[in-house]
């Protein structure tokens, strides 16, 4: 069995570091990316939702490009949301934006009340190409 293998991208490592987890961490030959919010460069939240959303998905590009994956990778997606029926359209666009074709990944959207200011998360589990 493969022994873990963390990840981590070049620009939030004391984010990682304060927090104590990866950001991802290869397996064999998928990636489990931690849930990725849209913090802006200080680690607060984005207080603008629509631009939160797509700074989550810009980290989840980050955190896949250090482990040299893609969002055509992707295979598993769960989101979670804060305020799902309000925030749906703007989660939509970013969504077609990272994934404008098919095939689809699967996905879990996941409501919640907390998520450490935030009002969305992502997280995804990949597969790494070329590690068959």
């Amino acid at each position: 069995m493969a022994k873990p293998d963390p990840v981590f991208p070049s620009n939030r490592q004391a984010l990682y570091e304060t927090n104590r987890y990866s950001a991802a961490t290869r397996s064999g030959d998928l990636l489990f990316v931690s849930g990725q919010v849209g913090s802006r460069e200080d680690g607060t939240p984005e207080p603008d939702f629509a631009t939160q959303v797509q700074r989550a998905f810009d980290n989840l590009t980050d955190v896949l490009h250090a482990a040299d994956c893609s969002f055509s990778d992707i295979i598993d997606v769960t989101s979670f949301h804060t305020d799902p029926e309000a925030q749906f359209g703007d989660i939509m666009k970013a969504k077609d934006r990272a994934f404008p074709k098919k095939p689809y990944p699967n996905w879990t959207a996941v409501g919640v009340n907390w998520l450490a200011g935030f009002d969305f998360e992502i997280k995804v589990i990949a597969r790494i190409p070329g590690r068959a």
